[in-house]
């Protein structure tokens, strides 16, 4: 199995935009009553030295992203975590979750917090 390769990306470069399209399609899915979801994460938080969007790479192709965005000094939120479906279970998303640590250490955050839902 090729490696996963992870690095930064700009918040509106197309793989940014069709992951993230891919993730909210999922989560309505998952979560279809009214007011469940709250999409957002503004390109802002996660410029540099505010946080950091991340994708993950698979023999080539963009197969996940995720971001860090400091929330309070000394601690940064895991957002907009997805690993395609056909991926899952490759190491994706803990390649993505290794790389998004060290991009909230590197920001000075010693806590990280991800809010999850209940599916």
């Amino acid at each position: 199995m090729a490696a996963v390769t992870v690095r930064r990306a700009e918040f509106d470069s197309p793989f940014v935009l069709e992951l993230i399209g891919e993730l909210n399609a999922e989560l309505s899915a998952r979560y279809p009553e009214e007011g469940a979801n709250h999409f957002r994460l503004a390109a802002g938080e996660v410029a540099p030295g505010h946080g950091a969007f991340l994708i993950a790479f698979l023999d080539g192709s963009a197969v996940g992203c995720g971001a860090v965005r400091l929330i309070e000094d000394g601690a940064a939120e895991i957002k907009r975590m997805y690993t395609r479906p056909a991926v899952r279970g490759c190491g994706v998303g803990a390649s993505l979750l290794a790389a998004l640590e060290v991009e909230a250490r590197s920001l000075g955050a010693s806590r990280l917090v991800l809010e999850t839902g209940d599916r």
